[in-house]
């Protein structure tokens, strides 16, 4: 899977993926989702971007998570 719209440049916010080599990093997108905003509310706050580049900032989340343990609280 490839993401034409999430880039990664070392010398540019630390290397943390970026929308389209802006200076949004992927996470703050995503956080943004997590605490209930609507892509209109989302578009309103960073509007350099459209609905394509917050669709691909999960995918790209979800992605990266895929593979990975996190760790979590055991259930009771």
């Amino acid at each position: 899977m490839t993401f034409e719209r999430i880039t990664v440049h070392p010398d540019r916010m630390g290397g943390v993926p970026t929308i389209r080599g802006m200076r949004i990093p992927v996470a703050t997108v995503v956080a943004m989702v997590a605490d209930g905003m609507t892509t209109e509310e989302i578009i309103d706050d960073l509007p350099d971007l459209v609905a394509e580049d917050i669709a691909a900032a999960l995918r790209y989340a979800a992605e990266a998570v895929r593979e990975r343990e996190l760790p979590l609280r055991p259930s009771a």
